[in-house]
C-alpha cells in the first residue's frame, strides 16, 4: 500500500494514532452502517478463512504496536515461547518513549537480541515501518480501539498475519473491511479474546463437548467491571481515550469477554449462528457523578456529556432458537463479573461464584447446587486437556489474568509454528465485535430489533469441532 493510499485510509478511519481524539463522531454514515445485512450480502464474502492454514513458521517473528497496559502483559506472555525458540520479538512501537524503555528492559530478561525500537512520539505512522515480511510474520495490535481496524488492514495488505486486542473493530464498516481484506489477502486476522482460554470457560466448554449439558437452550454473559477510576485517570488510558467512547457512544461497548466463550459453547459459526438482537441501555448516573466529583475541573465539565448508559442489556437469538443475554456495565460499583451462565436440558452452570446444577431426572435436586466436593469432582472429570497440559507454564505466567493470557498466546504461536488453522478466526472476531456495533444501532432506534448479518456466506451451517480441542 502506497503512503498516499494509507493517508486516505487514515482519513477514512479517523484522526491521529494514539491521540484519544473523537473516534469519528462526525464522519458520514456509510451504507454498511445503515444497512449491515445488505452490505455483507453484497460484499462478495466467501467464508474462505474457515479452516485456513498457512505454511508453518518455525520461529514466529513478532512485531508489537502499543506497549501500554495490554502490550506490556503480552510481552511477558511471549517470554516462554521466545525461550523455547517458538517466537522472537523483532520490533516494538509506541508513542510514549517510557513504554518502549519498559518493554526493552522486560524483553532483555528472556531474549538475547534486542528488538528494533520504533519511536512513534514524533511520527504517528512510524509503526508502518514494522509491517514488512522481511522483518516480521505477525503484528500484535494493542493500541486504543480506534486503531485496531486500520492497523490490521494495513498489515494484512503488507503480507503479515495480525492479532489484535478486543474489539477487532467497532463499526459495521470497519468489521466488513477487516473481513474483506483477510479473505482477499489470505492472511490470518484474529482477535485476542483471552477469556475463551480461562480455566472455568474451558471446563464448561469441555462439559458441553462431552454432552454433560444435554441440549443447550440459554446463556447469560457479561462484562461487569467498575472502571470509573481508570476511565478518568490522567495516565492509565493515554489521553483518556477510553473515556471518549463513553462520551460519544451508547450500547454494549465491550461484548467479547462474555460473548466469546458462550459462542464457543453454542457452536456459533460452526453449526449455529446469531440471528438478531434487541438492545437497551439504562439511564446514565454513575460515571457523570464520578466526573462531577473529580478534583480536575476539566473532568467536571464533561459530566453532562456522558452518552453511554450505566447498564446495557442486549438480548440475542440464534438460528437454532437459543437465547443469549449479554450485559455491559463499567460504571456502577459492583464486583467484577462475567456471569458465565449456561443452561441445558441436563445441567446449568453459573459463574461468579462458580456453581453447577446437575439434573438427576425424577429425583430432581430441588433448588440445590452441587456441593463443593461435587463441583470439584466435575471440574476434575471435565478439565480441558489443554489447561491440564500447560499447568507448569500457567503457574509461571499467572500474572496474565490467572494464566489465560499465556494459554491464548501459546495457542496462537504454536498454531503458526505448525501451520494449522487458528483456534479463533477472523469470522469469530468480526461477529463478536459486530454485536457491539449493532447494539448501538438498536439503542439509537428505540430498542429496535436488528438482524445480524451472515458474515460467512453460509459457511456457518457446516458443523465443526472447535480447533481449541486440537492437541499440540
Amino acid at each position: 500500500m502506497r503512503r498516499k493510499d494509507f493517508i486516505k485510509l487514515s482519513t477514512l478511519f479517523g484522526g491521529g494514532l494514539f491521540s484519544g481524539a473523537s473516534y469519528a463522531g462526525n464522519r458520514k454514515k456509510r451504507i454498511s452502517d445503515m444497512h449491515p445485512s445488505e452490505a455483507f450480502a453484497n460484499a462478495g464474502i466467501q467464508g474462505s478463512m474457515f479452516d485456513y492454514a498457512d505454511a508453518p513458521i518455525e520461529k514466529v517473528r513478532v512485531a508489537i504496536v502499543g506497549l501500554g497496559n495490554r502490550g506490556s502483559t503480552l510481552v511477558e506472555m511471549l517470554s516462554w515461547l521466545v525461550r523455547h525458540n517458538h517466537a522472537e520479538i523483532v520490533a516494538i512501537c509506541d508513542v510514549q518513549p517510557e513504554f518502549l524503555d519498559r518493554a526493552e528492559e522486560s524483553i532483555a530478561k528472556f531474549q538475547s537480541s534486542a528488538p528494533r525500537r520504533v519511536d512513534g512520539s514524533s511520527d504517528e505512522n512510524a509503526w508502518q515501518n514494522m509491517c514488512n515480511t522481511e522483518e516480521a510474520d505477525l503484528l500484535l495490535v494493542t493500541t486504543p480501539w480506534r486503531w485496531h481496524a486500520p492497523m490490521a488492514i494495513y498489515a494484512m495488505e503488507k503480507g503479515l498475519h495480525v492479532a489484535t486486542e478486543v474489539p477487532i473493530a467497532y463499526t459495521v464498516h470497519e468489521n466488513l473491511e477487516i473481513l474483506k481484506t483477510a479473505e482477499r489477502t489470505q492472511r490470518h486476522c484474529i482477535m485476542l479474546e483471552n477469556c475463551c482460554y480461562n480455566e472455568e470457560e474451558l471446563f464448561v466448554l469441555n462439559m458441553v463437548k462431552e454432552g454433560a449439558f444435554g441440549d443447550l437452550t440459554h446463556a447469560e454473559c457479561a462484562y461487569i467491571h467498575d472502571l470509573r477510576q481508570l476511565l478518568i485517570d490522567e495516565k492509565y488510558y493515554h489521553n483518556r481515550w477510553r473515556l471518549q467512547h463513553h462520551l460519544e457512544r451508547d450500547g454494549n461497548l465491550y461484548t467479547t469477554h462474555g460473548l466469546g466463550p458462550v459462542c464457543m459453547y453454542m457452536d456459533i459459526l460452526r453449526g449455529d449462528n446469531l440471528s438478531h438482537l434487541i438492545s437497551m441501555s439504562s439511564n446514565e448516573a454513575s460515571l457523570s457523578k464520578a466526573l462531577r466529583e473529580s478534583e480536575d475541573p476539566s473532568l467536571n465539565a464533561l459530566a453532562n456529556q456522558v452518552k453511554c448508559g450505566d447498564v446495557n442489556t442486549t438480548l440475542i437469538k440464534t438460528e437454532q432458537g437459543r437465547s443469549i443475554m449479554l450485559q455491559f456495565d463499567v460504571h456502577t460499583g459492583r464486583p467484577y463479573n462475567r456471569l458465565n451462565k449456561l443452561c441445558g436440558s441436563e445441567a446449568t452452570h453459573y459463574g461468579y461464584p462458580s456453581r453447577l446444577y446437575k439434573d438427576h431426572g425424577p429425583t430432581w435436586n430441588w433448588h440445590r447446587w452441587e456441593d463443593e466436593e461435587g463441583y470439584k469432582g466435575y471440574k476434575e472429570k471435565f478439565s480441558h486437556p489443554m489447561w491440564s497440559k500447560l499447568q507448569s507454564q500457567i503457574l509461571e505466567n499467572e500474572q496474565g489474568h490467572g494464566g489465560m493470557d499465556f494459554v491464548m498466546m501459546y495457542r496462537l504461536i504454536r498454531s503458526l509454528n505448525k501451520g494449522v488453522s487458528l483456534d479463533l478466526n477472523v469470522y469469530d472476531g468480526v461477529l463478536w465485535s459486530l454485536v457491539g456495533a449493532l447494539s448501538e444501532k438498536s439503542v439509537a432506534f428505540g430498542n429496535k430489533k436488528v438482524n445480524i448479518p451472515d458474515i460467512t456466506n453460509g459457511a456457518w451451517k457446516t458443523p465443526r469441532v472447535h480447533p481449541v480441542f486440537r492437541e499440540f
